[in-house]
């Protein structure tokens, strides 16, 4: 079967059997090892009907928003992984850094007199993030160190600033209405219908002008079959979102600024010259050198990429918490939003991933964490069966990868 018949081709839709011939390509990807986001939307359905059947509470309307909630910050931390990954390299200071990040807004906001606004105290936060993410990418690439060693070195430099930040104070509680309603304030029922409405009309727009786009180019387009199915499949499934949300305390603010931060590196990565750049570097980095590429300058912008969105989890984890301590950006925040990002899909071989890998890989940490709270299993339980879970997706992705080079397609 022809490409043209594959996607409709230019000028058609469906003669030839588009959708037909789509549904065929897909079949021969993941027979050839492109599996795409299948293992991981497979394991959320498994992970929903075992945790519903032991706790009937875990698919209720309340715990589903409290799942928004729980993820938010590890799927924004695992963005900014996620463009590390694709590098082949590793980040594995973010924890605290988005420690620094929190305990900086939260001890400007101090209401002592020497406060600062809201805005000043949060751009000064992200802007340390950018700081620190730039730091570690100079050191990197002019120095030489290798990425592993320079973030761990980070990771307990800024575990120290954290300490230092909070000084004797011990605990910081937040007492600034905006940044604590950032985590816990939600959108009123019709603002939330709204914006659905809104986000399957642009979605549809999109697609539709990739159509006519390609079309005037003489290029091969998704069959307009499929495009419809997907512009439905979207409509239901944040329907589905919106309409169960309502049914508690509605749609959390983050859930838009997860959202805005997917949809604004989901058009980097896969729209602009850096995010082709990016993948370039992470597939062969020194074929990516000979071809004129800037490879330490994407690899400085990536890591500051990187620290810029574990300043954003900060925030949000601290807006979730109402405060910081001596332990903010400890614990399990580094090791979850790694895992995010690789049980989403991105590869650790680099070269492979995309940003939905931390929103799917965030969900289902945040599930696992959750159902098992709710059978009252404590922490030794949820690392072992969340390690147990990378190394599932570890194995699947050097698998794929092997079939994929046995195939060709490597």
């Amino acid at each position: 079967m022809t490409a043209a018949a594959a996607t409709g081709g230019p000028g058609g839709d469906d003669n030839g059997g588009g959708l037909r011939g789509a549904l065929d390509q897909w079949l021969t990807d993941v027979r050839a090892g492109q599996l795409g986001s299948l293992p991981i939307i497979v394991g959320l359905i498994i992970i929903a009907i075992v945790f519903q059947s032991q706790n009937d509470r875990f698919l209720t309307a309340s715990n589903f928003v409290n799942l928004i909630v729980q993820s938010a910050a590890f799927a924004t931390i695992a963005m900014g992984i996620v463009f590390v990954l694709l590098l082949g390299e590793i980040d594995l200071s973010v924890g605290y850094v988005s420690g620094v990040a929190g305990v900086i807004a939260a001890v400007l906001l101090i209401p002592d007199g020497n406060a600062v606004s809201a805005p000043v105290a949060i751009a000064l936060a992200l802007g340390s993030g950018i700081a620190i993410g730039t730091l570690h990418g100079l050191i990197i690439t002019k120095i030489g160190i290798p990425s592993f060693v320079v973030t761990l070195a980070g990771l307990i430099a800024w575990n120290g600033v954290v300490l230092l930040l909070i000084g004797s104070r011990g605990t910081v509680v937040l007492q600034n209405s905006f940044l604590i309603g950032l985590a816990n304030d939600f959108l009123p029922d019709s603002t939330s219908w709204l914006l659905w409405v809104l986000a399957v009309l642009i979605f549809a727009g999109v697609q539709l002008n990739e159509v006519r786009v390609r079309r005037k180019a003489d290029l091969d387009h998704q069959p307009f079959t499929l495009i419809a199915l997907q512009v439905g499949a979207l409509a239901l499934a944040l329907g589905a979102v919106v309409y169960v949300a309502n049914e508690d305390r509605g749609i959390p603010y983050l859930f838009l600024l997860v959202g805005f931060f997917f949809l604004l590196w989901s058009f980097v990565l896969g729209r602009t010259r850096f995010g082709r750049y990016v993948y370039a570097v992470g597939g062969n980095a020194e074929a990516a050198r000979r071809a004129g590429i800037n490879v330490d300058r994407i690899r400085i912008c990536v890591f500051a990429i990187c620290s810029f969105m574990a300043a954003v989890g900060g925030l949000v984890l601290a807006s979730r918490l109402r405060s910081v301590d001596t332990n903010a950006g400890g614990g399990s925040i580094l090791l979850y939003s790694i895992a995010a990002a690789v049980i989403g899909g991105t590869s650790l071989f680099g070269g492979v991933g995309h940003i939905k890998s931390a929103i799917l890989g965030a969900l289902v940490i945040a599930s696992i964490d959750n159902g098992l709270g709710l059978l009252g299993l404590g922490s030794g339980e949820k690392f072992v069966i969340t390690g147990g879970v990378l190394l599932l997706a570890v194995t699947v992705d050097s698998l794929s990868r092997r079939r994929l080079a046995q195939t060709g397609r490597a």
